[in-house]
């Protein structure tokens, strides 16, 4: 099992570069970072009273995931989540090949649907049709980047013959992981990810259905979704999971085979990004990982 970290980039915290290097050093294998655009006021915000100011505040991810891929070598870089139906996705082909050819290779594309409906109503989507509409966003993207020429027609994407540069390093493109926790986020994994992105906690709470994943669900959804995808001619989705982590859920997500786990780092500067590495590290040598190992082979 390999192990990776994420952060919200934001103005105030360590720069995304610095982290990168620091999480490449102790042998994670990936480096993730969010997305938000903005924050309405009228943001309804599901986890506490008040929104986070750090939620309003993220770097643009491809910007940030270039300057980590400047100035590393071989830790993998990924958006967890970018917000795939706010994006048009011609401009968003662009910058996913764009950053996976800077990045050499290493560029790993987590999405999702979204969840805040005043900021999707500010991009111009239709939080009805959300889920329609990144599936034919992703369909689109992959034309763009597996042809000389690319067109799609959809009901909510369309466009006529195009040509575009550049395409991504990964062939057919950079792995596509879905997130969500909903039980519709299985079927969308299987059909046209790659893999799945679950926020694992131990039991449900109060706001934790369609939110999160218990390690039960994940139990029961993991072999499901791995059906789903053979009925389609598809081989397992990989499985990155971040949240809970410590000697039960180790042995569970190993039972599983969950490729990654990865853990939350603060927003903050390097001081305390340092220290929370520490602890990750200490954390997963404690249930019995090699984090060590976890950059081998890539």
């Amino acid at each position: 099992m390999k192990f990776g970290v994420s952060m919200f980039a934001t103005d105030t915290s360590a720069h995304p570069a610095e982290v990168a290097v620091a999480a490449e050093q102790r042998g994670f294998y990936a480096f993730w970072v969010s997305e938000h655009s903005h924050m309405p006021v009228a943001t309804d915000f599901p986890l506490s009273d008040t929104v986070p100011r750090e939620y309003a505040s993220m770097l643009d991810p491809f910007v940030a995931l270039a300057g980590a891929a400047q100035a590393t070598s071989t830790i993998k870089l990924g958006t967890a989540i970018l917000i795939l139906p706010q994006h048009d996705p011609i401009n968003c082909a662009k910058a996913v090949a764009s950053l996976d050819l800077l990045s050499r290779g290493r560029f790993m594309f987590g999405i999702g649907a979204g969840w805040n409906e005043p900021e999707m109503i500010n991009h111009g989507t239709d939080p009805a049709t959300r889920f329609k509409l990144m599936r034919e966003r992703v369909e689109a993207m992959q034309q763009l980047w597996s042809g000389e020429t690319a067109q799609y027609h959809g009901d909510l994407v369309n466009f006529d013959p195009v040509w575009q540069w550049p395409k991504p390093v990964q062939k057919p493109h950079p792995p596509i992981f879905v997130a969500g926790a909903s039980p519709g986020v299985i079927k969308r994994a299987a059909r046209y990810g790659d893999g799945w992105l679950p926020v694992v906690i131990p039991e449900a709470n109060a706001i934790s259905a369609g939110r999160m994943t218990t390690l039960a669900e994940l139990q029961d959804m993991v072999p499901r979704m791995n059906l789903l995808a053979a009925d389609l001619g598809r081989g397992k989705p990989r499985v990155v999971v971040s949240g809970h982590f410590d000697a039960r859920a180790f042995e569970i997500y190993t039972d599983l085979g969950v490729e990654s786990v990865s853990f939350r780092l603060p927003s903050e500067d390097m001081d305390l990004v340092n220290r929370a590495l520490d602890d990750a590290v200490a954390q997963i040598e404690s249930v019995g990982g090699e984090i060590q190992s976890a950059n081998a082979g890539v």
